[in-house]
């Protein structure tokens, strides 16, 4: 069958974006990993990659700087806030790239930072967590829990509300985002007031429709390779954490509200609905969408599509109406002190030095 017959499988919005990202993507775990290396060496040569899009007005993007837990250097972090502080702080989002836990920066989800800043106020962190081909799991997931403990000690000075913290993500990222609510869980030092994993990978064992997908952007090759990377020698483990592969949490109570989407012609579909299944069984809040005939990452890739907006839509709307909606005192919070009753933003530390 051609990559053009193949896409009448798509939403008709979508087809011609279908044959060209087919035409792009790798069939073999052969492939995925040389596109792996091609994409981390224009990323060395080129530098941070930069969003093609202007910065609104209105909205400020800073670079900030915290050392790695165990002593692998420092670590960058994209910092979207408002020009001007609200009267009303914003919430306070880690959100994390996607990249198949091998490729990607920060930059690659500024679209999304500026989008959430202009409709809530909020502030965004993007962390540059390591990649797995630099170092497996779990170094991914210790920088962006970190990156999450220096926002919540951070939040206030930052101009929002430390009491709502959100971690949220692309594909990988949302995978990290889910992680990283589960470790908060588990170590209970730090509290998220809402997760927002978008067509999360999450999943390291195949199921229906990640075991023979020959999907543009992301397939069963492509998934098995990204794998492969990320977990390293847990790969042929007995036991994968569920911290590596959040879908193996056996129990999901207690985890923040979740907003998500996937669409229905792609490797992670099963994945995700199963998780967002399993999270309402537990009793936890989820706001959750299937758009039919999308491919990965479809509204990043395909933004003008009128689909594509529709899942944007959906994103920016839910995430406003969990703003308005869900909360999370701090452990360390005094129970007199008001999230409202913030002092006046203030500089950040973890500037990056001169010269850097």
């Amino acid at each position: 069958m051609s990559r053009r017959a193949a896409a009448e499988q798509f939403h008709p919005d979508l087809r011609r974006a279908a044959v060209t990202w087919g035409r792009l993507t790798p069939r073999t775990a052969a492939g995925h990993r040389r596109h792996v290396r091609v994409a981390g060496a224009l990323l060395r040569l080129g530098g941070p990659l930069r969003s093609l899009a202007r910065t609104p007005a209105g909205v400020e993007e800073l670079t900030r700087w915290t050392t790695r837990r165990d002593g692998g250097g420092r670590q960058r972090l994209v910092v979207v806030r408002p020009a001007a502080a609200p009267a009303d702080p914003g919430a306070a989002v880690l959100w994390i790239h996607g990249g198949g836990y091998a490729v990607g920066a920060p930059e690659t989800s500024l679209a999304t930072a500026r989008r959430l800043v202009e409709a809530t106020g909020c502030v965004v962190v993007l962390p540059d967590y390591r990649l797995s081909v630099a170092a497996p799991y779990p170094a991914a997931l210790d920088d962006c829990y970190d990156a999450l403990l220096w926002l919540r000690e951070h939040a206030t000075d930052l101009g929002a509300a430390r009491d709502q913290l959100v971690v949220g993500g692309e594909s990988a990222g949302g995978g990290l985002a889910c992680a990283t609510a589960l470790r908060a869980r588990e170590r209970g030092e730090v509290a998220v007031a809402f997760q927002v994993p978008l067509y999360p990978m999450i999943d390291d064992r195949r199921t229906a429709s990640s075991a023979a997908s020959t999907a543009p952007v992301w397939n069963t090759a492509t998934n098995d390779s990204a794998w492969d990377l990320y977990l390293g020698p847990l790969r042929a483990a007995a036991e994968v954490p569920d911290t590596a592969a959040p879908a193996r949490a056996r129990d999901l109570r207690g985890l923040p509200p979740t907003l998500t989407f996937v669409g229905d012609a792609e490797p992670f579909h099963d994945e995700v609905t199963t998780w967002v299944h399993r999270l309402e069984a537990a009793g936890v809040p989820v706001l959750a969408r299937v758009f039919p005939g999308c491919f990965h990452a479809f509204d990043l890739l395909a933004p003008s599509a009128t689909v594509s907006r529709e899942a944007t839509a959906f994103l920016v709307d839910g995430f406003r109406r969990w703003c308005a909606e869900h909360r999370a005192e701090q452990p360390d919070q005094q129970p007199d002190q008001q999230p409202d009753q913030q002092p006046a933003r203030q500089p950040v530390s973890g500037r990056e030095p001169s010269g850097s």
